[in-house]
């Protein structure tokens, strides 16, 4: 390329010194040229440097004068500097000038009505010129040369002519000049360029009829009695009342209710009828009647109210027209009035108007944010907030961007809600919508995510804009936030309380596996009863379990209250276990005074300060508790009893009566257990004492009733070769938990942690073949979403034994992602398997024939469908299958509405079910909110809908402890110190101890526990169970019976028949033999059972032991939250206990209870 080239390519045009360079080298450049252009390019392009008197230094000194004779100064808006321009700013644009003139305006066509009716009552008759003369006679005079007035029968003079004084004619020309002046100016002002439509306005008509008039009279004086329809006024004075209206709620920057300036217009509307009606039957009638004010007001009020009495009324026909005319206007104008304010009042029902701003400052109100508002959200709500004494005086405001549904429209008309609640048709985001709900006086806002949507990310992201919209409008109002997915929740972390759903969802379907039916048990500890439910019940397990219900988490500080001022400077399990046995309270946890930190069982090393906060169950707090003591009673030669101790709560009463303890316990902290089985006729043994004084843990390592030699399995399994003990390297979401977990020391491969296929370091292909110590736990989920990781937590946790550790497979619709592969490979035993539940084949694989548990989540594809309640439709009969298929598996089944448990194991033709649901049903009629609490799936810890935790964010509002400690009992949070949620099973060697006090006393004074509850399953045996004793058991002796009587017939049919027909000899016969023990009846239950042991046998899985899952027992489980001391054990009973921070004491303990089995079944 030349230098032409050159020049060309960097942009110079052909110049002389182009081509002359070109010439000198007309080949090539050899990169001298370029190097010329590059010169010659940069020097152009480069800014010249200031003069040295152009310094920074003098910029910043105001010396800025160039030397620039091009420079040009423009100066902009210069058509705003005009006369016009400012006159309009002044009269139109500027909303408080305009205000104000609009007001002055105003106040003139009320002063021009006023003068009207100060002429109408002053008037002495009518004053006519004569204009020949020039003088002014009264009317009926004579005059030199005599004016007829008189056309149609009628003398138009006293029409015509009134009589007005100087002084008042001086007024009212005045007040005219005054409008017209501001009238003519405005419309020049506001003129576009078409003057007809500025000139042939009604408002500027009736301005130049009621002023120009008076301008002629100044000029000729003769004409100052002429009648002017000054009345006329009222219309424009109504013109400009809404402008001024309008203008100010420009001014202080509020959008003006359509309902007011409809209310508004609608009476001044009438007003100026009325006034108009007035005004002129009055003057026309004095052609007439020649009527008074007051009997012009009077008729027309008659009039227009429709009443007619007929003593009064016109009598020349002009006063007839007039009357006709303003009736006509009267039904045309006015229905269209009413019809537009009838509209907007129906359309502010929708929307729900405001929260007034009086209200709001002397009452006190929270306010409900939703996406969509269905029935039994509300009603949960309304239930669960108003169930506390001190909310009853709250109103509840409800921002919703929809139009609310027609149930909950009845539902608000009820007198219970109508006077409390309050519907708002608005957005969060928007500032006047938060305005209507006066948000900023509220005392909390709740926001509440929509678990029905089709994509639950973007219904977090909606919740999300919301407590930004709220906190950005009022920073000060404390915020409640429900969010869905755990990986958004730390958009909304500043929120005051924060309930992720998919946490709480997953920790309670694990801890549902290894203590039966948490999900129960914090159900109905968040939920508001009094424990009264089901005591109507012929059923005894009904009214125990009802009645334990109403226990709930309680506070109190300890230098004030009655239950645990005794105990300050005790040790906490002798606090927890006298306040039991004394007062039937279970003190579970504790927070010191200058800390926020809450402790779960601190331990025996744990001191009791009168500044600590206490957090007991009960039926109802202390402040709610009436006590009775009653005195010792000793008597000669009998046992000495402790005292009998009851609570009279003030929605109920609850008396527990201790059991005989007058054995004197033993001083050793162990108890060994009778070698012999334990006979009611033999000594009971005894159980140590509480120690009072805090154990150090010195101490208790020296007492400790374990050797180093039984302790050391425990420790050689913490240092075993494959598994440690730490914090997960690879946290799934932004604030995911830090649990102390059983870890892998190095992570398994990808390809490892497929449970179906095999890979070069793994060849089995099903869970059977794996040969697991423990049985596995499945879980069916669509999605390997980040709420699973809480869902392995509680089962990794370090405080759970290794030799316990139940093998993890999750069976996922959808392959997971490389990131959640790499979370869950660090754990021990955690597979996956990419199937269905709907397959027979995949669920066989995954060792559902030999499974611990079966967990079924609900999947978020089928959570909406088009009629309500039809989202669980796929899910239950899944389950249903599954459970007819294998009988024996514990299934544990998540549902989207809970109203859907009662199909959970159904049985059409079951009677007991049956009188289940009308119990339930008569709960639900005396406004229950736990009527589906003794639904057997439900009381038995088989089905959990996430719907029943919403409580949970509720009673926060009144309760700002029970967020934490839920978190805390799940496992979600783990804090130094603080204890956790297991569980012990009853054996036959521990039914010694007899009564649940007991076992409360034997757990504190040896390993520390704090029972909270009893997981009770009891057989169904119709045969021992009278009819005098329930009315609810079922005799299946009767129906086996009635259901053989067709048998019987159907086999004697069966022989007649045989008997007709011919009879097989030799080979045939003998072939007929062989055939007929395959054509006898089976059970359905035989059928599925050799229907799933054939397909396994086509998969080539092992068949052993599969008859196991067949076998079923007619049973039911409950739950019994802080039973009363003297509860009796029964065997397989499992009890809650919340048991101290393993680390608080390094020896590691074992079961006191002697050969007792600490289990998570």
């Amino acid at each position: 390329m030349g230098c032409t080239e050159h020049a060309r390519f960097y942009g110079y045009p052909r110049t002389e010194e182009a081509v002359g360079l070109a010439a000198v080298q007309p080949e090539s450049c050899g990169g001298t040229c370029c190097a010329l252009w590059r010169k010659m390019l940069d020097g152009e392009n480069e800014v010249p440097p200031l003069p040295p008197r152009f310094r920074f230094r003098d910029l910043l000194q105001g010396e800025q004068t160039w030397p620039n004779e091009d420079k040009v100064q423009v100066e902009f808006y210069t058509n705003e500097n005009t006369l016009k321009e400012r006159l309009k700013l002044f009269f139109i644009k500027n909303q408080r000038s305009s205000l104000r003139i609009r007001f002055f305006h105003f106040s003139l066509k009320l002063l021009s009505c006023f003068l009207y009716i100060c002429r109408v009552l002053y008037d002495c008759g009518p004053r006519r010129p004569c204009l020949a003369c020039q003088n002014y006679t009264l009317f009926g005079t004579d005059c030199p040369v005599f004016q007829n007035y008189t056309m149609f029968g009628i003398d138009w003079a006293p029409v015509i002519w009134v009589d007005r004084g100087v002084e008042l004619w001086a007024l009212q020309v005045s007040v005219a000049v005054v409008c017209l002046s501001e009238t003519l100016l405005l419309t020049y002002l506001s003129y576009k360029g078409n003057i007809w439509e500025q000139i042939l306005r009604i408002t500027f008509l009736l301005e130049i009829i009621n002023t120009v008039p008076f301008l002629i009279t100044v000029f000729y004086f003769p004409l100052h009695n002429l009648f002017i329809p000054v009345f006329l006024n009222c219309w424009l004075a109504k013109h400009t009342l809404e402008n001024m209206i309008n203008d100010f709620h420009r001014v202080i920057q509020r959008t003006q209710s359509a309902m007011f300036n409809q209310v508004l217009i609608l009476i001044s509307t009438l007003l100026c009828l009325i006034f108009t009606c007035i005004c002129g039957i009055q003057h026309l009638e004095r052609a007439g009647r020649n009527l008074s004010l007051f009997d012009s007001i009077y008729f027309c009020i008659v009039t227009f109210s429709t009443v007619g009495y007929g003593d009064v009324y016109p009598k020349i026909w002009p006063s007839k027209l007039l009357v006709v005319i303003m009736i006509s206007v009267a039904l045309v104008v006015l229905p269209v009035q009413f019809e537009q304010l009838a509209y907007l009042w129906m359309e502010r029902q929708k929307s729900g108007g405001n929260y007034s701003r009086h209200r709001a400052e002397t009452e006190r109100h929270v306010v409900l944010c939703v996406s969509s508002l269905k029935i039994n959200l509300l009603m949960d709500f309304l239930n669960e907030f108003y169930a506390h004494p001190k909310l009853q005086d709250h109103y509840v405001v409800i921002l919703c961007p929809t139009e609310v549904d027609t149930r909950v429209r009845r539902v608000l008309q009820i007198p219970l809600w109508s006077q409390r609640v309050i519907y708002l048709q608005g957005s969060a985001l928007k500032d006047k919508d938060l305005f209507r709900a006066k948000l900023d006086n509220a005392e909390a806002c709740f926001i509440l995510s929509s678990r029905c949507e089709v994509d639950r990310t973007a219904a977090d992201h909606q919740t999300i804009l919301r407590a930004w919209a709220v906190k950005d409008f009022a920073p000060n109002c404390p915020l409640y936030v429900q969010i869905l997915k755990p990986e958004n929740k730390f958009h909304v972390k500043f929120a005051d309380h924060v309930v992720c759903e998919e946490e709480f969802k997953y920790a309670l379907l694990a801890l549902n596996c290894i203590c039966p039916a948490t999900s129960t048990l914090i159900t109905l500890l968040v939920h508001t009863s009094q424990g009264l439910e089901g005591q109507q019940s012929p059923e005894q397990w009904h009214r125990i379990y009802g009645r334990c219900s109403g226990n709930e988490v309680y506070n109190i500080v300890l230098k004030d209250s009655i239950f645990f001022t005794e105990y300050e400077g005790k040790s906490f399990t002798y606090a927890s276990f006298h306040a039991q046995k004394k007062y039937g309270i279970c003190l579970i946890g504790v927070c010191r005074g200058d800390s926020k930190t809450i402790l779960l069982n601190p331990g025996r090393q744990f001191t009791m300060h009168g500044s600590d906060m206490c957090f007991y169950i009960s039926i109802t707090k202390e402040e709610n508790s009436r006590f009775k003591f009653q005195g010792d009673r000793c008597k000669k030669g009998s046992k000495t009893r402790l005292p009998v101790h009851s609570i009279i709560a003030s929605m109920g009463t609850v008396a527990i009566n201790l059991q005989d303890t007058s054995d004197t316990p033993s001083r050793s902290s162990t108890l060994s257990v009778p070698a012999e089985p334990f006979k009611c006729s033999s000594k009971r043994p005894s159980i140590a004492t509480v120690l009072e004084v805090p154990v150090s843990p010195i101490l208790h390592a020296a007492e400790s009733d374990q050797s180093e030699d039984e302790a050391a399995p425990f420790w050689e399994d913490q240092s075993s070769d494959t598994y440690i003990m730490g914090y997960p390297p690879n946290l799934p979401y932004i604030g995911s938990s830090q649990t102390f977990c059983h870890l892998l020391k190095e992570k398994t491969p990808h390809c490892c942690l497929r449970l179906e296929k095999g890979c070069q370091h793994n060849h089995c292909e099903d869970a059977k073949a794996y040969s697991f110590w423990n049985k596995p736990i499945i879980v069916s989920a669509e999605t390997a979403g980040n709420g699973l990781y809480n869902f392995i937590l509680p089962l990794r946790a370090s405080y759970r034994p290794k030799n316990e550790l139940n093998p993890i497979v999750l069976l996922l619709d959808n392959p997971p992602d490389a990131q959640f592969l790499e979370t869950i490979c660090w754990f021990p035993m955690v597979y996956y398997m990419v199937g269905s539940m709907d397959s027979l084949d995949d669920l066989l694989r995954c060792g559902v024939s030999f499974a611990a548990n079966m967990v079924v989540v609900d999947k978020e594809s089928t959570m909406t469908a088009k009629e309500d309640y039809m989202a669980d439709a796929k899910t239950i009969v899944n389950v249903q299958t599954l459970f007819r298929l294998f009988p024996s598996l514990s299934i544990i089944t998540e549902l989207t509405h809970p109203a859907n448990m009662r199909f959970m194991q159904f049985r059409a033709k079951d009677s007991y079910s049956q009188e289940l649901s009308k119990l339930e049903k008569k709960e639900k009629k005396k406004s229950s909110n736990l009527a589906f609490m003794f639904r057997l799936p439900f009381a038995a810890g088989r089905v959990f809908s996430v719907g029943m935790l919403d409580t949970l964010l509720y009673q926060s509002f009144v309760k700002d402890y029970v967020i934490t400690i839920t978190r805390l009992l799940l496992g979600l949070d783990t804090t130094p110190g603080s204890g956790f949620l297991c569980s012990m099973q009853i054996t036959e060697e521990d039914l010694w101890i007899q009564t649940y006090g007991r076992l409360y006393q034997k757990l504190c004074s040896t390993v520390g526990d704090i029972p909270i509850g009893i997981y009770r399953t009891e057989s169904q045996r119709p045969e021992s169970l009278e009819p005098s004793q329930s009315q609810l058991s079922v005799n299946v002796d009767e129906f086996e019976d009635v259901r053989e009587q067709p048998r019987r017939k159907s086999m004697q049919w069966a022989r007649r028949l045989s008997r007709m027909g011919p009879r097989l000899t030799g080979r045939g016969a003998e072939r007929c033999g062989q055939q007929r023990p395959s054509l006898l009846p089976r059970s359905e239950r035989q059928e599925l059972a050799e229907l799933v042991k054939k397909r396994m046998q086509n998969l080539g899985l092992y068949t052993a032991g599969h008859d196991d899952m067949n076998g079923s027992q007619s049973s039911h489980s409950y739950v019994l939250i802080n039973p009363p001391p003297d509860t009796r054990l029964e065997l397989h009973d499992i009890v809650y206990i919340v048991r101290e921070d393993p680390l608080s004491f390094i020896p590691s303990r074992k079961s006191s209870l002697g050969n007792t089995s600490w289990t998570g079944d």
